[in-house]
């Protein structure tokens, strides 16, 4: 059976491991990793043709988002309709919604992306750092008012894993 959400490219086809939660409407082309419990939403591009697309352990990749040969650290969130392109996100760090993360950019450890936010090329976000504007400007977390615990429970946790669970129609996989 040919999964119809997923594309080789030049004979490099996705993988998938079979705890992660993938929805039937997202495209994965080319050299894709998915790993355990991660979730990846509808409307998702992940193209892994110039370079790899990496979606580490427990991750969520947020309806309609785009990744183009991009590392998605363990415990990440990247939000709706974010753009990454030849990006690195860190562990347990989030990208809101809209964002855009520019080639050769990292976005640190424990890191929060705005919404909206444009991140420029070959930007080195530090770890646990608030990040916010066009173009992007750097806080660190310590100097704003924002508890990054909450925010990472509320975003980055185990219950986005469990809302894909219970997603089963959205996730299952077409003949």
């Amino acid at each position: 059976m040919v999964d119809s959400r997923t594309y080789a490219f030049e004979g490099t086809s996705p993988t998938i491991d079979e705890q992660a939660h993938v929805s039937r409407d997202a495209t994965l082309v080319g050299d894709v990793t998915i790993e355990a419990d991660a979730s990846v939403w509808p409307g998702v591009v992940l193209r892994g043709d110039i370079g790899p697309v990496h979606v580490g352990h427990q991750a969520h990749i947020g309806d309609n988002a785009t990744l183009h040969a991009s590392t998605i650290g363990n415990d990440a969130m990247i939000g709706h309709g974010a753009v990454l392109n030849e990006a690195t996100v860190e562990d347990r760090a989030l990208v809101g919604f809209n964002a855009t993360v520019n080639a050769d950019a990292t976005v640190g450890e424990r890191s929060i992306v705005a919404e909206g936010t444009v991140v420029p090329n070959e930007y080195n976000i530090p770890p646990e750092s608030f990040v916010r504007g066009v173009p992007a400007k750097v806080t660190p977390l310590e100097e704003t008012r924002i508890d990054p615990e909450e925010i990472f429970e509320e975003f980055s946790s185990g219950a986005y894993t469990n809302l894909a669970e219970r997603h089963e129609d959205l996730f299952e996989y077409r003949d």
